[in-house]
């Protein structure tokens, strides 16, 4: 095995394990967990990845309830016995869809259906023929994304749910254009690498990234052709009981008054402390811009924030700065559909600074986007994301695919129509039973925070350690462990995986604990695992023996 507890005699092979990504190490957490359930009869608990163990089911059944009105639609323009139809027609599909949902109103799924439809008829004024036919040639797949950067009125859905989720139903004057991509990791690289290819972004520039942090906000600007110089801004503030707030100091913030400080990578809620940003966080960044640095691209990943009530994201607060990655993939249970959408207001410095660059530079991509458009110019930076997420030369079969889509809509719609907030509440009734189940099975204290997602929990070992055992105690685990002892032996002894906080630049004798994918049970198991392995550590080192 690879791995000792005794920090003296850690190989080379277990200091190389702690530069390992934790989604990698993972892996290897799995291998040993996998082998204490076959000696000793334990089940094996991941808690390591974050996929959900649930699903949203009204969005889905009105999917496969569209389906069937799609085919219908189709057999009504050609039917082959071999099993070949045409493609839906647009003329007179509205009232075809009408008279469709009247004699399968009792169906599930329909009932979403009917309301989206007058919803987009009341609030958007829609043109009947024109949202069922996108509907219906969405359902069956029949087409190319066209528009490619997005669908029409998935787009005014779609903008509506971040009006309401991510802005808190305050959004900004002005409004979002919208791209879906596949799955919020997408929606990443593609402005990674759009900010390279644009001229936004340079190799060695200087960026700042509010840790922890979801790994490939780490790993991506150390690869060679990014090499950013990064600045870690840290959420390491303690509250008077000297528990971690999991905030950042303003004084910290303040460091991007330095406008060589190009970007800032925030993920908003945390992974995997998995807390939203306080006021005072907010105002510090706000400020920044506004007074010092105001061509600060600012990049925010969501995908937590509808997991806490009132959540306003940066893209709502600094909308011309900010660019929101947001992925449906957890609040829905749908990592699977890989559905997301980056977000960038239509007023925007990302735009400016283009148009500001160098003649040389404008020269050169007027040459790279010159076969989309004869004034590469006005190509907003947006659609620039679209072109190079197929490499440009393949713009014209961009795009998220047509059912892909169709779904994300129902997401969004079902989620706005849910006026009292119903999935809302049983949803974080659900992770917050699981969480309490954690915390109160440590035996360690969780203070109330409306600021917490509480999808994640992170548990910082030293912090307890101190509190029970003193600062003595402290220096001892340092001295004599490695800080990747914790996962390897709840892997290795009790079949339980959890990933190493200090993998995502968090303190680096914390656990992560995913709340998502495990039964609230499972949580009380975990949760008395570690305090166990803590409390086998304190009774070593009272009584001498040798770890």
């Amino acid at each position: 095995m690879e791995y000792l507890s005794d920090k003296s005699s850690v190989t080379n092979v277990d200091r190389n394990l702690e530069k390992i990504s934790p989604f990698e190490l993972k892996n290897r957490l799995i291998e040993m967990a996998d082998e204490s359930v076959k000696k000793m009869a334990h089940v094996m608990l991941n808690a390591g990845r974050g996929n959900p163990n649930w699903i949203a089911t009204e969005p889905r059944e009105a999917f496969f309830a569209l389906g069937s009105f799609g085919i219908e639609e189709c057999r009504r323009v050609m039917d082959m016995p071999e099993g070949i139809a045409g493609i839906p027609k647009k003329e007179g599909i509205a009232q075809r869809f009408e008279a469709w949902l009247k004699a399968h109103e009792n169906e599930p799924g329909t009932d979403l259906l009917k309301r989206t439809y007058n919803y987009m008829l009341m609030e958007h004024a829609a043109d009947p023929d024109s949202l069922v036919h996108e509907w219906a040639e969405s359902i069956v797949g029949d087409q190319y994304p066209v528009p490619d950067r997005i669908l029409t009125y998935t787009e005014v859905l779609v903008r509506d749910y971040l009006d309401r989720e991510m802005c808190d139903g305050r959004p900004p004057q002005g409004k979002f254009d919208l791209f879906a991509t596949e799955g919020g990791t997408a929606g990443m690289c593609y402005v990674f690498d759009s900010l390279e290819e644009n001229f936004l972004l340079h190799r060695g520039d200087s960026v700042a990234l509010m840790v922890p942090a979801f790994t490939p906000y780490i790993e991506i600007p150390e690869l060679a052709r990014y090499d950013y110089d990064v600045l870690n801004i840290s959420a390491d503030t303690l509250d008077e009981n000297g528990l971690h707030t999991w905030q950042y100091r303003v004084e910290d913030i303040n460091k991007l008054r330095d406008p060589k400080y190009k970007a800032l990578f925030v993920i908003n809620p945390s992974n995997p402390p998995s807390y939203e940003l306080n006021q005072e966080c907010v105002e510090a960044i706000k400020d920044v811009v506004n007074r010092w640095n105001p061509n600060l691209m600012i990049i925010t990943d969501d995908v937590y924030g509808t997991f806490v009530p009132g959540f306003r994201s940066l893209m709502a607060e600094l909308p011309a700065n900010t660019i929101c990655v947001y992925s449906f993939s957890k609040y829905f249970g749908a990592t699977g559909w890989r559905v997301a959408v980056t977000a960038i207001h239509e007023n925007n410095v990302f735009d400016k600074q283009i148009a500001n660059l160098p003649r040389k530079r404008k020269s050169e991509l007027a040459k790279r986007y010159g076969t989309l458009t004869m004034h590469t110019e006005n190509l907003k930076f947006i659609d620039r994301m679209v072109a190079d997420s197929r490499q440009v030369a393949l713009n014209h079969t961009a795009g998220l695919s047509l059912p892909q889509q169709m779904q994300m809509s129902l997401f969004a719609a079902f989620s706005l129509l849910d006026k009292e907030d119903r999935y809302r509440h049983a949803m974080l009734n659900l992770i917050h039973n699981r969480l309490k189940a954690l915390w109160d099975n440590t035996g360690f204290i969780l203070p109330d925070d409306p600021l917490r997602a509480g999808y994640y929990s992170e548990i910082d070992m030293l912090v307890w350690a101190k509190k029970f055992y003193g600062d003595d105690f402290v220096k001892h685990l340092k001295a004599t462990y490695n800080p990747l002892d914790v996962v390897f032996r709840l892997a290795n002894e009790t079949g339980l995986v959890v990933l190493n906080g200090g993998g995502f630049d968090g303190p680096e004798w914390s656990v992560r604990v995913s709340l998502a994918n495990l039964d609230e049970k499972d949580y009380i198991r975990i949760g008395l695992s570690i305090r166990n392995i803590l409390n086998e550590y304190a009774e070593k080192w009272k009584s001498g023996t040798p770890a």
